[in-house]
């Protein structure tokens, strides 16, 4: 999915229709009254070979109060300013109507890519509609009839060329992960450019201060932030030079447990912050010192390592914090106990207002993103293996040894091993866990997720599959000559 569209108007025009069609399944309700439609619906689309993400949106109107026709707009604008671009439809059989007018202008300034349709356009009683449709100022309109699947091509030639632009803007934005290494590789991570910089997800619950650290991090206040919680809604990249390391930042919405993301808004915003952890190299993930390591911590920790990540754990609102030094080892034991798959990620304490410990918090990041970078030769890993298998050999299942016979490094940014042995399917988890504790106290690589695979190697012996002729008859030497009587 490179582009997002979402399809906005006035309540009745056929939205949910096209929604359907682009979609090919019925997932939206379709009826003759007017304000059907009242949630933003996601769908993935297709329409030729261009594949995208679709949003269905509720009617436009005109109340801008917290009345449900003012919050159903609020969240339809929210869609505008998200989508990479958007579809406004009119009833071409009715025209142009003034609040369409309204939200044309809207629609000028809030979205830089807008696409006119004429719904409903079939038949000659449509054409006064569709030239009153160059009078909103949008370009030309397509004649679209969503119910019949008329002007669907006139639709694909508009979106393919933007598709292509976004696609290479997805191909610069995505991080360079699972990169495959070997011997002849240089050592060291790819330095972050102004061109290609480091980017960093800064994740966590709402009101952990993340817009705040951020701010502290630019040295002004860029982000909105205040004591209320949730005021970020959709996840915002900021790209600054921080101490010498060329950065970009992406500040996201406070995630919170499924249960409790009730509104619909709140739900494209945690949506949100996922793909920015998929676009980063390093997750900070922003804990409260009051209330650190709750559920929703770990899982965003979790999904961190997960999608091969680096993490770092930071702990704001220290310097509120009265007992400091039994409080961080309570969350160094807390961290080491629940989350063992990050065993060794830097913990770091900072405080968002006073801008203390963000020195640290760098340091940190840099380091994380060098181990995550982390190669080793692999003369250096079978020497290794060996001292492994020595101090504490696989087990033998049904009596039957795992041999282990050569390791080397395929990828890196996550790092990732491969040892080739024999029966890896019966090779239990634990023992894996094992080999991957080692690496990282040996080739101190703490914290960083580390993929370990195990591939089988087909035995060298020529006569393996050979099949037997019948039983050996081996002969007993006697010292006489059996031919003789």
């Amino acid at each position: 999915m490179t582009f997002s569209l979402a399809i906005v108007g006035r309540p009745n025009v056929g939205k949910s229709t096209l929604f359907n069609r682009l979609v090919g399944k019925r997932l939206a309700l379709v009826d003759d009254q007017p304000g059907v439609t009242r949630d933003l619906r996601e769908g993935a689309a297709r329409l030729g070979d261009l594949r995208f993400t679709v949003i269905d949106t509720a009617g436009l109107e005109e109340a801008t109060d917290e009345s449900l026709q003012g919050r159903m707009r609020k969240l339809t604008e929210r869609a505008v300013d998200m989508a990479d671009i958007c579809l406004f439809m009119i009833d071409a059989r009715t025209g142009v109507t003034p609040t369409d007018e309204v939200f044309a202008d809207i629609l000028r300034k809030r979205s830089a890519h807008v696409i006119l349709a004429a719904n409903k356009a079939e038949g000659a009683a449509a054409d006064g509609g569709v030239i009153e449709a160059w009078g909103l100022g949008l370009g030309e309109p397509i004649r679209l009839s969503a119910e019949h699947g008329e002007g669907l091509n006139d639709l694909y030639e508009i979106l393919q060329p933007l598709a292509d632009g976004f696609a290479e803007r997805a191909i610069a934005d995505a991080p360079e992960v699972d990169v495959s290494v070997d011997d002849d590789d240089p050592d060291g991570p790819r330095v972050p450019t102004a061109k290609r910089p480091l980017q960093i997800a800064v994740v966590g619950r709402p009101n952990a201060g993340k817009s705040t650290l951020i701010n502290k991090i630019l040295g002004e206040d860029r982000l909105l932030t205040g004591p209320e919680a949730g005021i970020t809604r959709d996840a915002i990249s900021l790209q600054i030079d921080w101490d010498g390391m060329h950065t970009r930042i992406f500040d996201t919405a406070g995630m919170r447990k499924k249960a409790r993301v009730q509104e619909k808004l709140e739900k494209l915003s945690v949506g949100d912050g996922l793909r920015a952890v998929k676009f980063a190299e390093v997750v900070i993930v922003l804990l409260d010192a009051e209330i650190p390591f709750e559920q929703q911590d770990l899982r965003i920790a979790d999904l961190a390592e997960r999608e091969g990540r680096a993490v770092v754990v930071a702990v704001n609102k220290w310097d509120i914090e009265p007992e400091k030094q039994a409080k961080l080892r309570d969350l160094r034991e807390s961290f080491e106990r629940l989350l063992p798959q990050l065993r060794g990620a830097p913990l770091v304490t900072v405080s968002a207002k006073t801008g203390k410990g963000l020195d640290r918090l760098r340091v940190a990041v840099e380091k994380a993103y060098d181990v995550w970078n982390r190669r080793v030769s692999t003369a250096h890993l079978n020497r290794w293996l060996a001292g492994m298998l020595e101090a504490h050999p696989p087990p033998a299942p049904g009596g039957k040894r795992i041999k282990m016979r050569y390791m080397t490094q395929a990828k890196t940014r996550p790092p990732g091993f491969v040892v080739m042995c024999s029966h890896p399917d019966k090779l239990p988890a634990s023992y894996t866990r094992y080999l991957v504790n080692g690496l990282r106290v040996d080739f101190d690589m703490p914290g960083t997720p580390i993929r370990l695979y195990m591939r089988s190697q087909s035995d060298q012996n020529p006569y393996k599959d050979r099949k037997k002729s019948g039983p050996s008859k081996l002969r007993k030497h006697t010292g006489k000559n059996p031919n003789r009587g």
